[in-house]
């Protein structure tokens, strides 16, 4: 047994010291072929350098090949200007925009002008601004009589009232200077301007007093439009009256301004209660 085993150990030493010397001499051989490849990379690489240029080489090489590369352009004249024909052209954009333009200012400022002379301009016959038939003088009487002291026209914007024949003489010291206002009262009318002479609002009538008042700020006007009470500077304002083959005949185109504060030529005094506010005198 002990035999055995020596003998085993023997075989297993013998073993290992084989495989040892044929690792060393395999890494020998190795090292070797590794020297040699290494060799020769290094002289193909100096072989590779001693063949190309230096970086300076290179470059001064590449300024050279691009200078010969560039090449200087010749002089070329500008050739003349010559205008294009008129006719191939036609309208030009210039033109075109030109033409539109003051095209577009003239078309707006003729629609305006003919605008703004349209509503200055007064009518040949009816509507306000210009003379108004208002019908036969009886039967404005009648009308003013009927509408218990009251009649208006709306296409004068006027009212329409009597004025007593008895108050004629006091009245002709206080109208004299509008003669065409104190020609309509003679014929026993007179017309008013609807708007009170404070800050313009329409005048009503007042059926219980018999007078204007203006429900905007409390003025009031006897049936005559001469002032009463109020903030108003002045009696309402008035239209001329004539009469032509019987007619009445209203000229709105001129305004004449109201009596002053303080006329009061028929003496008319409120015969009733009033509509807006307390009369005063």
């Amino acid at each position: 047994m002990n035999a055995t085993l020596t003998i085993a150990i023997a075989v297993l030493a013998v073993l290992a010291a084989v495989v040892v010397l044929t690792a060393a001499r395999r890494r020998e051989s190795t090292g070797v072929l590794s020297r040699e490849t290494r060799a020769r990379e290094k002289a193909a690489r100096e072989e590779a350098e001693s063949r190309s240029p230096s970086g300076k080489a290179y470059e001064s090489e590449a300024v050279a090949a691009r200078s010969t590369a560039l090449a200087v352009p010749t002089s070329v004249a500008v050739a003349p200007f010559s205008p294009p024909d008129p006719e191939v052209i036609g309208v030009s954009r210039r033109q075109f925009f030109n033409r539109a333009t003051v095209t577009l200012m003239s078309a707006g400022l003729g629609g305006f002008g003919a605008a703004v002379l349209g509503f200055l301009w007064k009518g040949a016959e009816g509507g306000f601004g210009s003379k108004i038939n208002a019908g036969k003088l009886d039967d404005i009487v009648a009308g003013i009589r009927s509408n218990k002291g009251f009649l208006y026209l709306p296409e004068a914007r006027a009212w329409l009232t009597e004025f007593p024949k008895e108050s004629l003489a006091k009245a002709e010291s206080v109208y004299s200077s509008q003669a065409p206002v104190f020609a309509g009262m003679s014929s026993g009318i007179v017309a008013l301007y609807q708007k009170c002479p404070h800050l313009g609002c329409r005048v009503p009538t007042c059926t219980t007093s018999q007078w204007f008042e203006c429900p905007c700020h409390g003025s009031q006007f006897n049936r005559v439009g001469e002032k009463k009470g109020g903030p108003a500077p002045r009696g309402m304002d008035r239209f001329a009256v004539s009469i032509n083959n019987g007619n009445v005949v209203i000229d709105t185109a001129a305004v004449f301004g109201g009596p002053a504060i303080g006329t009061n030529t028929t003496g008319q005094e409120a015969e009733g209660p009033h509509c807006v506010g307390a009369g005063g005198h």
